[in-house]
């Protein structure tokens, strides 16, 4: 039997069926049976596919299951995340490490535009899966006119 042990993106679940995406090689499984699940969540568990096809999967130990909060916060970018995009033109990403555990990422955007963008990051399911991915337990968004920064944060 085919084991595949990682940290998940729950996509979509129902009543029936669940939907996930490995946050690290974005490969997509199908669970036979929803075993509690809810869409948006990230779990690290250990699958196994079921015979004989082995199309879709169980869940054979589930290590941790948690939402991660993605808010756009009344604060600005830090001087840090400001200097950042000041060096970097519009369109662009800087990523950044934090001390500790996370990174920051700062967007430039167009004038107008910053409102719009967060909101947009903010309902991006890559952005709760990047979380996941990197082990934080929140994403704060900051803006600032013309600057995104995108924060993973520990608790």
């Amino acid at each position: 039997m085919t084991e595949k042990e990682g940290t998940f993106l729950v996509t979509h679940a129902d009543e029936a069926s669940v939907t996930l995406r490995d946050v690290v090689d974005s490969q997509v499984l199908t669970l036979s049976e929803n075993p509690g699940l809810e869409a948006g969540t990230v779990i690290e568990a250990t699958l196994e596919a079921e015979p004989p096809m082995e199309v879709t999967y169980t869940v054979a130990d589930l290590a941790a299951e948690r939402e991660i909060p993605v808010e756009v916060v009344d604060l600005e970018p830090t001087a840090q995340a400001k200097d950042a995009a000041a060096d970097q033109p519009v369109g662009e990403l800087t990523t950044r490490e934090r001390a500790g555990t996370g990174e920051v990422h700062v967007l430039t955007v167009p004038d107008g535009e910053t409102a719009a963008t967060a909101e947009e990051v903010a309902a991006d399911e890559e952005t709760v899966a990047r979380a996941g991915r990197l082990g934080v337990d929140r994403v704060e968004i900051r803006t600032a006119d013309g600057v995104v920064s995108v924060r993973y944060l520990p608790d």
